[in-house]
């Protein structure tokens, strides 16, 4: 069991390690934590969305601009779109569940804000769909995936694609990137 609890945590090491090397993904974080800035600094919001695993850490990461990260402060306007539960039912239902996200993000997205959209695949239907309409609205797309970037690579004017085809490795390496970029830009803020 010892030997299989390492391996777990150097093939975690191993993905972080990569990111460490990847200049180019280190280059586009930066570029994000600028186009968030200047979207907060214009009164804009930065959404998010995600499934699964992918929608925990989506929630997460607004919470963390919403809430607090290390600075007492005001709160960030950003939220979680798989949030209410009676509008994602009521949508899944009366139309489908791959237009939940792109129905919101035409409802109260507008030009300016920032869609952060996480799928380790890059394939999660909902969310190129979301990605679409935020393309059509002036909204900066955000793609957080595994390596391949998946269909996700070529809507998203930013991609963060952890070097990696391992869910758990891509996730955990997704929240410490939103981590980063969480503090940066809070800092850079206040």
């Amino acid at each position: 069991m010892s030997d299989k609890i390492k391996q777990i945590i150097t093939a975690s090491i191993e993905t972080k390690q990569a990111l460490l090397k990847d200049e180019a993904i280190q280059q586009t974080v930066s570029n994000v934590i600028d186009v968030i800035v200047t979207a907060f600094n214009n009164g804009n919001k930065v959404l998010f969305c995600g499934n699964g695993g992918s929608a925990a850490d989506a929630q997460h990461l607004a919470a963390e601009f919403s809430g607090r990260f290390y600075k007492d402060r005001k709160a960030l306007p950003a939220e979680a779109l798989h949030c209410n539960t009676s509008y994602m039912t009521a949508v899944a239902n009366d139309y489908s569940y791959d237009v939940i996200y792109s129905r919101l993000v035409d409802g109260i997205g507008v030009k300016g804000d920032v869609l952060i959209g996480l799928s380790t695949s890059g394939n999660s239907i909902n969310i190129l769909k979301a990605f679409e309409v935020a393309k059509g609205k002036g909204i900066a797309t955000v793609a957080f995936t595994g390596v391949s970037g998946g269909k996700m690579k070529d809507v998203s004017d930013y991609l963060i694609n952890v070097p990696s085809t391992d869910t758990p490795r891509i996730q955990e390496s997704h929240i410490m990137l939103g981590h980063i970029i969480c503090e940066l830009v809070e800092a850079k803020l206040f």
